[in-house]
């Protein structure tokens, strides 16, 4: 390889690093050396517009398909032990990691045999059971799970942030730094929503969920983040923000009609 060139990668890694030092975002290692492999005038920002979009992403089991080994998937249906499957594809034995956040979960009950009758050979999608759509693929197995969906809740809600699968909406955060965020920014009307949607606009994490569109519109989530800390300084700085602004601009919320409760957020965020 030409000096030049290499150079110029060494160059524009570190132009890479330092961007995602500042804006604390982790760059994958893949995404990062195959653009950088090919030296264009719009390299850098093509790096800067990737390493900027630091929302939550959104896994749809409506729209995704998970991808799993047919020989790593067989092994575990036939282990007779409690094995899952995660959003990604990848199968785990318990105990499970709290952070995995699975699309299934349980142990494959194949029907009894008897003497007088042999046992029938049973598909993928026959073991698996009528909400989940299963396609075998060579040596793929293809699975979508958006009908399992209520049967996932009580697996995943335990790890997650926050919980938006009612019709109440989003009541906490599972995490007491978030929490106190929360708690003290609704003395000043910034609901867990709002929150939720700084967080989705904003934070590296997952909004795992079914979102159905159009005139029957229904949608279900749960959030998980993979930096907490970087959550707790993003909500902060917006709460922190908000406050301010409300007690400049809002006669309700002006520092001598402030109740007990609200001064204490008030203080809670530095505003006072």
């Amino acid at each position: 390889m030409p000096s030049e060139y290499s150079s110029w990668c060494a160059n524009a890694r570190k132009f890479c690093a330092i961007i995602s030092k500042n804006l604390k975002i982790a760059v994958y290692e893949g995404v990062s050396q195959t653009v950088l492999e090919k030296k264009n005038p719009h390299v850098i920002q093509l790096l800067k517009k990737l390493l900027e979009n630091t929302t939550m992403k959104i896994f749809n089991l409506v729209k995704e398909i998970i991808v799993v080994d047919r020989m790593t998937l067989m092994q575990a249906v036939n282990s007779a032990k409690t094995f899952a499957i995660t959003y990604r594809g990848n199968v785990k034995y318990a105990p499970f990691e709290p952070s995995d956040i699975f699309i299934y979960q349980g142990v494959i009950k194949r029907p009894a045999s008897s003497a007088l009758i042999p046992p029938k050979p049973l598909k993928l999608s026959e073991l698996f059971g009528i909400h989940y759509k299963v396609v075998e693929d060579d040596d793929r197995i293809l699975i979508k799970a958006a009908g399992a969906w209520q049967d996932l809740l009580p697996i995943n809600t335990p790890n997650a942030e926050y919980d938006d699968t009612t019709g109440d909406g989003i009541a906490e955060f599972s995490h007491k730094e978030l929490e106190n965020i929360g708690w003290h920014a609704t003395e000043f009307n910034i609901t867990y929503r709002e929150l939720s949607e700084v967080l989705e606009k904003e934070a590296e994490g997952i909004l795992f969920c079914i979102e159905y569109e159009g005139d029957n519109y229904q949608f279900s989530g749960l959030g998980y983040l993979q930096n907490i800390e970087e959550a707790y300084q993003i909500l902060y700085k917006y709460s922190k923000e908000r406050i301010e602004k409300l007690i400049e601009s809002d006669k309700d919320f002006a520092k001598e009609n402030l109740t007990e409760d609200e001064e204490e957020a008030a203080k809670f965020f530095k505003v006072l």
